[in-house]
């Protein structure tokens, strides 16, 4: 590093990440043998967690940064500064409390606390972020290490005096640098290849190292005499020398410390303030997840990260306000903020603070490269990057993930070849507390979906300190550099959106589908039928599907179709529960669910099992759906003994059995679990007089009902294409053709038409076609202009764009059984057979079918108007029959029965 940042810069530097020794010391012990991991977690309470969380949060700071907060800010204000950065680390150490008493931990800590609650997304992209932080905070902390050693030992070429040049022997230039870390490094990375009983050992030398300095700080205050010290000053070439004072207890020296006194600070030359003060104190105080990071390692997790996580935040917190009390009342002010390494100048034995800066950053520096290759192996036995991290899976006989340990000493040794890690040291401090942001969003997550199954036996927290450790932690990083801040958030939103769309498949569970859950209920207790409006009415649409093989084109259009309302695939197998071990419908809802994610439809799926069809339809109509989100419309295939292509060999994403579903279902097991259909089949199951029943069961049930032909010759894709030189259209024929005297085009059943396809010209899919609506005139008729008039005003109301087009329809007309009977022979036919439909001729019907297919012109759907079925259940026949003939050959037509009120011209 620079002569100019050297050395206190860089002590403080890597201070900040100091606080983040705790740095996801993670071990992922994944579905090992039972006897495997009781001989892999060996650590308790104590060695596991209270030792490691200590170290992280005093970590170099206990011995850098007391001084300077005290001189900067005063004793009050440093007393401030001191509760508030506890106040929102315990909150964040609430949360993780809570998740660890939730059920079992495995190897991974943070990342596995976030990952199993939130899901792969967040538990990927953080788990990254929390790698590279620590491999950035190893090199900080090593780096920032041979600083110290050459501080003291380093060689000064313009020294005069021979004992100096004594003590100054090592020769410093970047590749001696380099060299020094680099040794400094591969003694950590030995300890870390040995395994975690050999650092948790390591770190409780260093752990007693500490805390016989600290006994020997706390002494010297009672033990050295009040003296004057030295502060030497260097300014370019010239040298300044003050005189400051260490004056014992004295009240007079708490007085002068007690307000704030913000200046430039000497190793920076930046001015102070009490933001930028406060974020160098908070940074010391962030250490509270070294212990739970070590989760694969400890005998009872559970247990013993609660505990020790709160005994290390309370002990830590006593020390610091014990020795901010004790650096008030004796030094002055000019001592504190001239030389923030003073300790060394006040001991008893000036060398003991240099080993206890030693010993913290050598601490330091194992638990980062620990604690990476922790993440790094949970990360690759996650799967979540694939074959990238696939090597660190790999661990020794004792479950040391030892390639991980690898990848990550060579990541820090690459680190360390840049020598300045200035701007990485800042954003490690973002990526640290991002993660515990996380922590305190996935705890409050758990708390507001409000599962059965999250019953921590940790009870001191509530969704009001989760809320408030993550606002706590988002203003301290904007607060600390809102600049690393927005780069860490935007970092962390990419490695979201790569880890969603490679789509890792996990049986974690997703608190996401718990939330839903919650609120859904709520706004479903909210959606009271009775408050329902024609304005806002909706299409509510079951869909019936005996196969989807020959249904998938229809699918997809009801989907376009449905205009953000309700969407059910239905389907009726048949069977009897009585007579069948096990109910055979549960097995298939994987089935259908991973045909809609194929099809790429909005839609759920309701299955059942009924003795008929017609039992089924009505078990449908009646129970799916809940409270105001429930059917209102029945779409069925048209009945008609035609074989239509197979979808499935038809589309080539059908045909690459490669691509694997989500949820493990992959193409080839959903093509051999709907077979093709064969040609009789849709007679074998559903007779006739069984189809039209399921269309009257309906219309007595207050439903629409629409059926749906030709829909599988279909072909969005060509309909749309950019070479056509037409616009396609979309006719509608709201008269009744069965019954040409009835010359109502306004009445119910043609505005539920007319709806229904102006809901297909909003879907942006559909905006290129034009809406065509058909009047049919005769040729003496001289009230067709006020028809023409009424329909355009109608439109008009209904804020409907569409092209009105009169079609005169006399040859048509004069085939149909009532133009060919007088009145008195009318009236008398009508009475003998009951239903007017029954005199209709074969003939008529074709000259209408001819007359609907010549108005074509490019048309890609039509919709017509839907009969009444007959009464008399004997007339099935002849009604299909009948509607078979008019729509023949006319391609994709729905044929639409409305009930219910659909249009509203009021505001």
């Amino acid at each position: 590093m620079s002569s100019e940042t050297s050395p206190l810069l860089n002590y403080r530097l890597y201070n900040v990440a100091g606080g983040f020794a705790e740095s996801c010391v993670a071990a992922s012990q994944e579905e090992v043998a039972v006897s495997q991991q009781d001989d892999s977690r060996k650590l308790s309470t104590f060695f596991g967690v209270v030792v490691p969380t200590v170290l992280s949060m005093f970590s170099i700071v206990i011995f850098m940064r007391v001084g300077f907060v005290i001189g900067q800010a005063g004793f009050l204000q440093s007393l401030l500064m001191l509760v508030v950065a506890y106040i929102i680390v315990s909150l964040t150490v609430l949360s993780v409390c809570a998740i660890s008493t939730n059920g079992a931990v495995k190897g991974g800590g943070a990342y596995f606390m976030i990952s199993r609650t939130l899901g792969p997304e967040f538990g990927g992209s953080i788990g990254l972020m929390f790698f590279l932080a620590n491999v950035c905070s190893c090199a900080v902390y090593i780096l920032g290490l041979v600083e110290a050693i050459l501080d003291v030992f380093g060689e000064l070429p313009n020294a005069a005096d021979t004992e100096t040049r004594g003590i100054h022997v090592l020769p410093q230039n970047y590749l001696y640098d380099v060299l020094y870390a680099s040794s400094i490094l591969f003694l950590c990375l030995l300890v870390c290849l040995v395994g975690a009983q050999i650092y948790a050992r390591t770190s409780f030398l260093i752990f007693l190292v500490v805390h016989i300095v600290l006994i020997t700080i706390v002494v010297s205050f009672f033990a050295v005499s009040p003296k004057t010290i030295l502060i030497v000053k260097q300014s370019g070439n010239e040298s300044r020398i003050i005189y400051t004072n260490y004056t014992g207890f004295s009240t007079a020296t708490l007085k002068k410390n007690l307000m704030d006194d913000y200046s430039v600070d000497y190793t920076t030359n930046y001015m102070m303030t009490f933001a930028t003060v406060f974020a160098v104190m908070f940074n010391g105080c962030t250490g509270i997840m070294a212990g739970s990071n070590m989760s694969g390692d400890l005998k009872n997790p559970s247990y013993s990260i609660p505990k020790g996580t709160v005994i290390a935040v309370i002990y830590t917190f006593l020390v610091y306000l014990l020795l901010f009390f004790l650096v008030s009342f004796t030094c002055d002010r000019a001592l504190l903020k001239g030389d923030y390494i003073f300790f060394r100048q006040i001991n008893v034995w000036p060398p003991f603070v240099v080993i206890g800066v030693y010993a913290a950053s050598l601490s330091a520096s194992m638990s980062t490269l620990i604690g990476a290759s922790r993440i790094l192996h949970a990360l690759a036995r996650d799967d979540l990057f694939g074959v990238i991290l696939a090597p660190a899976k790999r661990t020794s006989m004792t479950g040391n993930p030892w390639v991980a340990v690898l990848y990550t000493w060579l990541m820090v040794q690459s680190v360390l070849f840049a020598g300045k890690l200035n701007t990485i040291a800042g954003i490690v401090t973002i990526f640290f507390l991002m993660a515990y942001a996380a922590v305190d969003l996935a705890c409050l997550a758990l708390e507001w979906a409000s599962a059965p199954n999250f019953r921590p036996t940790f009870q001191l927290f509530s969704w009001h300190t989760c809320l408030l450790g993550i606002i706590s932690c988002l203003v301290m990083m904007f607060l600390i550099n809102p600049a690393y801040a927005s780069c860490g958030i935007v970092v962390m939103l990419i490695l979201l959106v790569v880890i969603h769309y490679r789509s890792p498949t996990s049986s974690w569970g997703y608190i996401s589908q718990a939330l839903i859950f919650h609120q859904v209920r709520k706004y479903l207790l909210l959606l009271d039928i009775r408050k329902e409006h024609v304005k806002f009415w909706r299409p509510q649409i079951l869909l019936m599907v005996a196969n989807p093989r020959t249904s998938a084109q229809l699918i997809t259009f009801i989907n376009d179709l449905k205009k953000g309302g309700l969407f059910v695939l239905g389907h009726v197998e048949i069977g009897d529960l009585d007579t069948l071990p096990t109910d055979p419908i549960q097995p298939q809802y994987n089935f259908w669910l991973s045909l809609v994610d194929k099809l790429n439809v909005k839609a759920f799926v309701d299955l059942t099992l009924s003795p008929t069809v017609r039992q089924g339809v009505q078990h449908l109509l009646r129970i799916t759906g809940l409270g105001g989100m429930k059917p209102n419309t029945l779409v069925l295939g048209f009945y008609d003994h035609c074989v239509p292509e197979d979808y499935f060999l038809c589309d080539p994403a059908f045909k690459d059995a490669k691509e694997n579903d989500h949820f493990g279902v992959d193409i080839a097991s959903l093509q051999a679990h709907f077979p093709p259909v064969r040609d009789g089949e849709t007679s074998r199951s559903l007779t006739e007089a069984e189809y039209v029943a399921i269309i009257s069961d309906a219309l007595k049930m207050q439903k629409n009902v629409c059926l749906a032909r030709y829909f599988f010759t279909m072909n969005k894709k060509d309909l749309f294409a950019k070479k056509r030189p037409e616009r396609v259209s979309i006719d509608v024929w709201p008269l009744n053709l069965l019954r040409p005297d009835s010359t109502n085009y306004v009445d119910m059943c043609s505005l539920f038409l007319l709806q229904m396809a102006c809901v297909l010209t909003m879907v942006v899919s559909w905006k290129g076609a034009r809406l065509r609506i058909f009047l049919c005139i005769e040729s003496g008729d001289d009230s067709w202009i006020k028809k023409e008039e009424k329909l355009r005003e109608l439109l008009d109301k209904l804020r409907i764009k569409a092209t009105i087009k009169i079609v005169t329809w006399d040859d048509v007309v004069s085939l149909h059984w009532q133009s060919r009977l007088s009145g008195e022979e009318h009236e008398a036919a009508r009475h003998s057979s009951g239903d007017p439909s029954a005199l209709i001729s074969d003939e008529y019907l074709r000259a209408a079918n001819r007359m609907v297919l010549d108005q074509g012109f490019h048309t890609a759907v039509r919709f017509l108007y839907l009969p009444r079925p007959p009464a008399d259940a004997a007339r099935s026949q002849r009604y299909l029959e009948q509607l078979d003939i008019l729509t023949e050959g006319l391609g994709p037509t729905l044929l639409i029965h409305g009930l219910t009120p659909v249009t509203c011209t009021d505001l």
